[in-house]
């Protein structure tokens, strides 16, 4: 498995955290920055990532700002994303099972770097169940290709 990594100012410190425990479970991945805490715009972090999930040149995203609403938004405008703010295990879980989201937008300001971690792991672990779930996503699917 292959993840791109962001966040912004807001998101900068968790990043870190998050980072570390991807290398700790041996999982590839590159970091999009940014590498300051001075005010930055979400969209340039969190649009690079959905694209490159989008186009398969990673398995994976994770996105990290203040709330993770920001981010979230920003990566669900890119066509195939389905980005997930997830705050909770059984939400992390349930997103995978049911959604099969391959972006996960959580937010710094909100919870703290253990729930966070225990999040992505979680997050990172849990597969897609399929069945009748396919069935939901392949609506959402065909709604973007018709060019709403």
């Amino acid at each position: 498995m292959k993840v791109a990594l962001a966040s912004d100012h807001g998101g900068v410190l968790l990043r870190k955290e998050v980072a570390k425990l991807l290398q700790q479970l041996g999982i590839e991945y590159e970091d999009f920055g940014c590498d300051c805490e001075t005010s930055v715009d979400y969209p340039d972090y969190a649009l690079p990532v959905a694209e490159k999930v989008a186009k398969g040149e990673f398995d994976r995203g994770i996105l990290i700002c203040g709330t993770g609403i920001g981010m979230c938004i920003a990566a669900n405008k890119v066509r195939g994303i389905r980005c997930a703010l997830v705050h909770d295990l059984f939400s992390a879980k349930a997103t995978r099972e049911h959604n099969d989201s391959n972006i996960l937008s959580m937010g710094a300001r909100v919870i703290g770097p253990g729930l966070a971690c225990e999040i992505v792991k979680t997050w990172l672990e849990t597969e897609f169940q399929g069945d009748r779930h396919l069935n939901r996503l392949n609506k959402i699917s065909q709604y973007e290709e018709q060019g709403s």
